[in-house]
C-alpha cells in the first residue's frame, strides 16, 4: 500500500494501491480536486507540488511533458490526473488550483 499526503488540505491521507493516478485516487476517497478536463491532461488544474517522494512518482506523462517544455508545469509540479503513485509522497495544492469551497492551510 501506498501512502500519499496532501499537506495542506487538513493534511489528509490517501492510502491506496500503487499504480493509480493521484487524481483518481483523492476522488475515490471523496477528497475534492479541481480538474477541469476530466483527468484528460489536457489542462493544469489539477497541479500538485511535491514535496517529498518524488521518487515514488511515476515518470512524467507526454502531457506533463508538454506542459513543462510550455512552462505551465514546473520542476516540482506534476498533473494529478497523470502522475500515478508507487510509494509514499507528499503534496499540496498550489494556489491557482485551489478549489473556492475548500479551506487550505496555506
Amino acid at each position: 500500500m501506498a501512502r500519499i499526503l496532501i499537506k495542506n488540505l487538513g493534511k489528509a491521507v490517501i492510502t491506496a494501491d500503487v499504480n493509480k493516478p493521484i487524481l483518481w485516487l483523492a476522488l475515490h476517497q471523496q477528497i475534492d480536486w479541481m480538474h477541469s478536463c476530466g483527468g484528460k491532461g489536457r489542462c493544469t488544474t489539477c497541479k500538485a507540488e511535491v514535496l517529498s517522494g518524488d521518487e515514488h512518482l511515476s515518470l512524467l506523462s507526454p502531457a506533463e511533458i508538454k506542459y513543462r517544455t510550455q512552462g505551465l508545469l514546473k520542476e516540482n509540479e506534476r498533473l494529478a490526473c497523470q502522475t500515478r503513485l508507487t510509494g509514499d509522497a507528499e503534496v499540496k495544492i498550489p494556489e491557482e488550483c485551489k478549489l473556492p469551497h475548500l479551506n487550505y492551510l496555506d
